[in-house]
């Protein structure tokens, strides 16, 4: 029989990071979890959240931290940015959207930034990517261009305009995505003369 230490460790190493209540499930209990820690045979990386000792989180390990304690939730603007490689920013919080009646989950790490989207702009232009084994949910690099100038007044007018230059300048958009979801976001009229400019 396989004692639940090795279970645990097995169970953090196929997985990389590890919920407490998975790893409760598995059999351990939150006792031994943290006599664990205490002896260096697992790490905790937030509250809830486990790893082996001495796991390297790959660059968007805050997100796969969210996703773990969130699951289905959506990074947006600034995160998504960052995601796609569309901006020089590097923001110490992660943006993420919720619908308009959705509660914010509750985190002590990372640091959220909540915005609420409607149903249609929650659902539009998703795109799902694989990350140390975690689904992440972010928004397409025309979703995210489009709700940057939406959101301008909390973000900036030159953040905007920055993703829409390198997503045209990388060929990450067409012309016709980003007009679509301007149109959705109703940014189009602010959108217009910009997109104009660079296409």
């Amino acid at each position: 029989m396989v004692s639940r230490p090795r279970k645990v460790q097995s169970l953090v190493r196929r997985s990389g990071t590890v919920r407490s209540r998975d790893l409760v499930s598995a059999g351990a209990t939150r006792t031994q979890l943290s006599r664990m820690v205490a002896a260096g045979e697992l790490m905790r990386v937030a509250r809830g959240l486990y790893a082996a000792p001495g796991h390297q989180s790959s660059e968007h390990g805050a997100l796969v931290a969210v996703a773990k304690r969130a699951p289905g939730v959506l990074f947006c603007l600034l995160t998504a940015l960052r995601f796609h490689d569309l901006t020089t920013q590097a923001p110490f919080e992660v943006w993420i959207a919720i619908g308009n009646k959705a509660h914010p989950p509750r985190l002590d790490y990372p640091p959220l930034r909540t915005l609420r989207f409607s149903a249609a702009s929650l659902s539009a232009g998703v795109e799902t990517h694989r990350v140390d084994g975690t689904a992440l949910r972010v928004t397409g690099v025309a979703k995210t261009v489009a709700d940057c100038f939406k959101f301008r007044n909390k973000i900036g007018l030159d953040v905007a305009l920055e993703a829409l230059r390198e997503a045209r300048r990388a060929k990450k958009a067409s012309a016709d995505e980003l007009w679509s979801y301007a149109r959705l976001n109703r940014v189009s009229n602010v959108m217009r003369p910009y997109l104009e400019a660079v296409a």
